[in-house]
């Protein structure tokens, strides 16, 4: 199904299992879910109740979205699956989860976190770069927390391994309400 024809529009978001040091960071998650819902938009997540992924999907959640969480059998039985979604999909194994997320979601939002967003982010980024899918994708850059990257991605732009036009697919966004935006004029 093309993700046009459904009436529910939906943004994934990448983000920390853990709430990070910053206080910030939890804040920015809930502002997250709060203008994802306020625009009208589903939120699709990684299924956990800790940390970021919490904070953000209980905000959704209290405004009103619809709320999908996406969550590997191998995380299933560690208590951290989130109890109170709209629907909580289990999938064999992480590779399925990313696809799942993808084939849910019309763009895609990373916060702060590690690896698995890493993980999550890079392989959405790159998906667009192969041009299987052209969903925006858009990184809230709070408290700075992503300046490292960008320099990186910055220095490999120089270093002749990516191209402009690629580096161009990853967007930088403040804070989560300019996220938000970013996401839904492309979606019009």
């Amino acid at each position: 199904m093309n993700p046009k024809d459904r009436l529910q529009r939906r943004v994934a978001v990448y983000c920390g299992s853990s709430a990070g040091n910053d206080p910030a960071f939890r804040a920015e998650a809930v502002a997250l879910g709060e203008s994802i819902a306020k625009a009208g938009l589903g939120l699709v997540f990684g299924g956990s109740c800790l940390g970021l992924m919490g904070a953000l999907a209980d905000a959704a959640l209290a405004s009103g979205a619809e709320v999908i969480g996406v969550l590997p059998h191998v995380l299933n039985g560690k208590e951290i699956a989130h109890t109170g979604l709209t629907a909580l999909e289990l999938v064999p194994t992480m590779h399925e989860r990313k696809a799942r997320m993808n084939a849910l979601a019309d763009g895609f939002i990373a916060l702060p976190g590690g690896y698995g967003t890493l993980d999550e982010l890079l392989e959405a980024v790159t998906w667009a770069q192969l041009r299987l899918h052209e969903k925006p994708c858009v990184l809230v850059n709070t408290a700075g927390y992503w300046n490292g990257l960008l320099s990186f991605l910055d220095f490999v732009v120089a270093e002749g391994f990516l191209k402009t036009e690629s580096r161009a697919l990853l967007r930088v966004a403040s804070g989560a309400a300019e996220a938000v935006k970013m996401i839904a004029s492309e979606l019009d």
